[in-house]
């Protein structure tokens, strides 16, 4: 059943190439042209070339014909190419009765035939041929009336009874007109078939286009069709044909310059035309899809199959070139002047090749830094591919430099390559950092500022490049010749590449100044606090030798709160607000040892007393925060009814319902907090319900 699907589908695409040639050959036929060298041979007087609008209007029906083979249904289409083969087939049996019919009146023998061997071997091959041809008909036609192809046998059989040669010719013509009259009547008897199923196909179209719409009809013919595929397989034909007729028409060999301006200038000559023009779009779609997925594949194995990414589909360098050829007027230039601008056109597709493959490979090279694989195989694919996509810009960089004249849109060009070659330096920067932290065997305390150093280094080179290209831009424009294309592209790339990045880039750094901000101003835990909390952090989960306190009374690491904040500035456990601490000029800061989440004496947690907090008042923005703190606390040590909580406005967040178990003094009141792991499984459960910050 799978080799039936493929053979369908082969068949659906394959079926259908022909009627894009038609279109092809169509578009590029000359009209007028053709009629001015009718008029000056001799077959001006024939009455079929003096009716020129007829010939006209029967060229706009070649268009609509081709468009219904197009379009024809796969079944159908299968019947007419059958069809037609069944025809091609009576023509080559006319053609072998003809050629035989003229040998014997060249040779004049009117003997029997056995008598002479020339004659007999004639007869032979020609009885051969016409059995062949009426058996495929047959086959071809899932017939048994094999009589109704074997018209052409009349001659053959006229021969062998020794009729005389001139009455061999009129046997000849009679099986002609005998098989033109059984192709009259089959064409009479499926005449009213094309309405029938235009009929079919207008009711089919106006209920899908009433239920699911215009889009949808669209979407089922890019699919019934293979659109992609389609015109993809006809451009490769086409060029393949161009090729084919260069060197067949060539005698020498052809050296290795002249086999890049040859291969140039046959696309250049592929898409002359509108048709030709989308098969180059979706055959590039389709290699750049096809080095993606290789890159894919080196970086990943067979799992990259698994882990599919539909970001990366290729069409993007598809569309690119489709833009580009549309803008500059591609196919309207002579093909000297096309294969210069295509050439420029492909360095572009190959700029965005090149940074796609980047997309893909620099989150696994980060991964592979950071998850501490042993597999030196798969590191060396990673950094040698790295390697690969530093180089290869920059040399391709050179490469314009060198054969193009400097202008913007080269430059444009230029600047993505190296642009290219610095994300590429800036990922093998971070990815040996990485590796140097596990070689070292501990983490780096400043590890993230040094990487947010890196990026932020190379991103502001980015923004150079990118301001260096627009300047290079406005000064052409002024000083140059101006052009809408080139102000829009100007006014595109300083909006997205300069303007965006420096927005983004400030952002950052303002998200940073502030969380180190709002880090400095928690206070800081004792020692001894860290012995009475005898928890690990809730964010990287690793035991803590040194920590902040957030105003609600929560013990984190003073990386991973900043790391946190750089996110969104709230607890990562309860979701309150953290703000900046601020305190007055007439208070005093209470010590760190007493903001403690719970009392740690369990004996007095089993008395039902509330906590009390003489003397410890921290302040949030100036305001007393010790009430709500001591409530927070007694409901721990001693927990009130559900009623009681409710009109006490005691709502708890969705971090603190957890608070109690990683409290080791309270582990004999809370039977869930029976061991650190299932404190550890909790903690965890509570950070995915609420965003959990292990995604930095």
């Amino acid at each position: 059943m799978l080799v039936k699907d493929k053979l369908e589908a082969v068949l659906n695409v394959g079926l259908r190439v022909p009627s894009i040639m038609l279109l092809e050959v169509l578009y590029r036929w000359d009209v007028s042209s053709f009629f001015q060298k009718i008029q000056r041979s001799s077959l001006n007087n024939n009455p079929l070339f003096q009716y020129k609008y007829l010939a006209l209007y029967l060229h706009y029906v070649g268009y609509i014909l081709s468009l219904v083979l197009l379009t024809l249904p796969r079944q159908h289409l299968v019947k007419l190419y059958l069809y037609v083969l069944t025809a091609l087939l009576l023509f080559a049996g006319h053609q072998v009765s003809r050629d035989y019919v003229r040998s014997e009146l060249d040779s004049g023998y009117e003997g029997p035939l056995y008598l002479e061997a020339l004659s007999m071997n004639r007869f032979s091959t020609a009885l051969i041929a016409q059995l062949v041809v009426c058996t495929l008909c047959s086959c071809v036609m899932q017939t048994k009336r094999i009589w109704l192809f074997s018209a052409h046998l009349l001659p053959l059989v006229a021969r062998l009874c020794l009729v005389p040669l001139e009455t061999i010719v009129f046997i000849n013509r009679f099986a002609m007109i005998f098989t033109g009259l059984e192709v009259i009547y089959f064409l009479a008897s499926n005449l009213l078939v094309p309405y029938n199923l235009a009929k079919t196909a207008y009711r089919e179209l106006v209920q899908v286009v009433e239920v699911y719409g215009l889009l949808a009809l669209g979407m089922s013919l890019w699919n019934q069709l293979v659109l992609p595929v389609l015109f993809m397989c006809f451009w490769l034909v086409l060029f393949a044909l161009q090729i084919y007729t260069y060197f067949s028409s060539r005698d020498k060999p052809t050296s290795r310059e002249r086999l890049l301006f040859l291969f140039l200038t046959s696309i250049a000559e592929c898409c002359s035309t509108p048709y030709s023009l989308l098969g180059l779009v979706f055959t590039v779609s389709f290699v750049a899809l096809g080095v993606l997925t290789l890159c894919k594949f080196y970086l990943q194995g067979y799992r990259a199959f698994m882990n599919d990414n539909t970001m990366h589909r290729g069409m993007t360098e598809g569309i690119t070139l489709l833009i580009l050829a549309v803008q500059t007027g591609l196919i309207e230039l002579q093909v000297i002047h096309r294969a210069f601008l295509l050439s420029i056109i492909l360095f572009i597709v190959v700029a965005s090749i090149l940074q796609s493959m980047l997309e893909i490979a620099d989150p696994i090279v980060l991964a592979l830094g950071a998850s501490r694989d042993k597999s030196l195989w798969k590191h060396f694919r990673a950094v040698s591919l790295c390697l690969f996509l530093l180089v290869f810009p920059a040399y391709m960089a050179y490469m314009i430099c060198q054969f193009f004249h400097m202008d913007f849109w080269l430059l444009i060009i230029i600047s993505s390559s190296i642009l290219t070659s610095l994300q590429v330096l800036g990922t093998l920067l971070i990815y040996i950092l990485f590796m140097v932290e596990e070689v070292r065997k501990e983490p780096v305390q400043n590890m993230d500022d040094v990487i947010y150093y890196v990026n932020g280094t190379y991103r502001l080179l980015e923004f150079l490049v990118a301001l260096v290209v627009v300047a290079y831009g406005v000064s052409e424009t002024v000083f140059g010749e101006w052009t809408v294309m080139g102000s829009t592209i100007i006014f595109i790339h300083s909006y997205y590449n300069v303007w965006l990045r420096a927005q983004l880039g400030w952002q950052s750094f303002l998200m940073r100044r502030d969380a180190v901000t709002k880090i400095k101003s928690l206070p800081t835990a004792s020692d001894l606090q860290l012995e009475q909390y005898n928890d690990i952090c809730a964010i990287c989960y690793q035991d803590m030798k040194s920590a902040v306190i957030t105003p609600c009374s929560h013990f984190f690491h003073a990386g991973c709160l900043k790391k946190w904040l750089y996110v969104q500035e709230t607890c990562p456990l309860c979701h309150k607000q953290l703000k900046s601490q601020s305190q007055p000029a007439n208070a005093t800061a209470a010590p760190a040892q007493d903001i403690l989440p719970a009392n740690p004496n369990p004996a007095e947690a089993g008395q039902g007393e509330p906590v009390a907090e003489e003397n410890k008042t921290v302040t949030q923005n100036g305001v007393p925060v010790e009430e709500s703190q001591a409530r927070s606390s007694s409901s721990h040590a001693n927990p009130e009814p559900e009623g009681q909580a409710e009109e006490a406005g005691l709502s708890q967040g969705s971090g603190e319902s957890c608070l109690r178990h990683r409290q080791p003094q309270q582990s004999a009141t809370c039977p869930e907090a029976a061991s650190s792991t299932a404190c550890a499984a909790d903690l965890q459960l509570e950070l995915q319900r609420s965003a959990s910050p292990c995604c930095l």
